[in-house]
């Protein structure tokens, strides 16, 4: 599995989420199995199957977050860099449009709607190492645009 780049605090996050399903969630899905083998019949046990099929989505997850864990880089906090790096929160402008502010982080952590772009998507590809004052074109699947950095802390 390729490397995932992950901030300090995302690293944090998901090692919550791994130790939260393997000790909590883990235990009550445990107990609903019980509660439903006790109900009777489990060909016809609604409760049973939903169980189940909870606990294969748990354990889905459990193993991809290790992985994951496994092979993450912590990023560390940028300072004043020259160019956008991983980690880097960018201004940028395209024509026309207000400036909007970004930080690049790896896909592990993207979440466009607060900010947090991954370095994979077009956006954050196209961005990396670049310098304030580069115009930027951005190959993305609804079509081609232009930015321009304003702005990288």
């Amino acid at each position: 599995m390729p490397t995932s780049f992950l901030t300090r605090e995302g690293f944090e996050k998901l090692q919550e989420e791994l130790e939260y399903l393997r000790t909590v969630k883990r235990q009550e899905i445990a107990d609903r199995l019980h509660e439903a083998m006790e109900g009777g019949e489990l060909i016809e046990n609604a409760e049973y199957e939903a169980a189940k099929n909870e606990q294969a989505f748990v354990e889905g997850r459990i193993k991809e977050l290790e992985i994951l864990l496994a092979n993450a880089r912590v990023i560390s906090e940028t300072e004043k860099a020259e160019t956008v790096q991983i980690g880097s929160t960018v201004t940028v402008k395209e024509d026309g449009a207000e400036p909007e502010v970004y930080t690049i982080v790896g896909a592990a952590e993207a979440n466009p709607r607060a900010g947090r772009i991954s370095n994979e998507s077009p956006l954050g590809r196209a961005l990396l190492n670049r310098k304030v004052g580069d115009k930027v074109q951005v190959d993305a699947p609804a079509g081609s645009f232009t930015v321009e950095i304003l702005k990288i802390e």
